[in-house]
């Protein structure tokens, strides 16, 4: 009954064994009549080692969050340009005005990205070439290919090999790339892009 009654007032106290403190407990009561027990306790610091297998899952994730960071700003002005080329596309047959149309958004694609892109490390490349695939549905070889032709996707293809990448590179939002998903969505509400 005493306790009932200090709930119903708000307040409960209890000893702690072998301490000199004292934890109070504090009732709530809802809209529905229901009380809900309530309590601060003082806080605990756990410390551990870390074993190798995670010291090397953190260290890879952090690398990845570091290239997304870098790279999707330009993944997603690449989805930008390649909408817009596209749309000028759609009804022009004529294959010396569609090289036109191309050409010239190629030359102001490489004044503004040419510095900022060959500065990025071959991973944070690789990372680029995943998150473009996301933004337009299509791998890197199969873009090339569309605006450049065969030739053009085939060289850049065997450069890519020597380097270890590849442009036929897929996404996999909920498999191998749902770490980099993750982190995407935190880099579309840090700019406030759309997803």
């Amino acid at each position: 009954m005493l306790i009932a009654l200090s709930l119903i007032t708000g307040k409960a106290g209890a000893q702690v064994h072998g301490s000199a403190d004292t934890v109070k407990v504090y009732a709530w009561v809802t809209p529905e009549g229901d009380t809900i027990g309530m309590s601060y306790l003082p806080s605990v610091e756990v410390l551990g080692r870390m074993n190798s297998k995670w010291r090397n899952y953190w260290a890879d994730w952090t690398r990845l969050r570091n290239a997304v960071y870098v790279t999707y700003p330009y993944a997603k002005a690449a989805g930008r340009v390649m909408n817009e080329i596209n749309a000028k596309l759609v009804n022009v047959t004529d294959k010396k005005q569609r090289k036109a149309i191309i050409h010239s958004r190629e030359k102001e694609l490489k004044k503004e990205f040419t510095d900022k892109l060959t500065n990025l490390s071959v991973y944070q490349g690789k990372v680029l070439m995943k998150l473009i695939y996301r933004e337009t549905g299509s791998n890197c070889y199969e873009i090339i290919d569309e605006y450049k032709g065969f030739i053009t996707a085939a060289f850049w293809q065997t450069v890519a090999v020597l380097f270890g990448s590849n442009l036929k590179q897929s996404y996999d939002r909920s498999g191998r790339d749902a770490d980099m998903e993750r982190i995407v969505k935190d880099v579309e509400k840090m700019y406030g892009f759309k997803g």
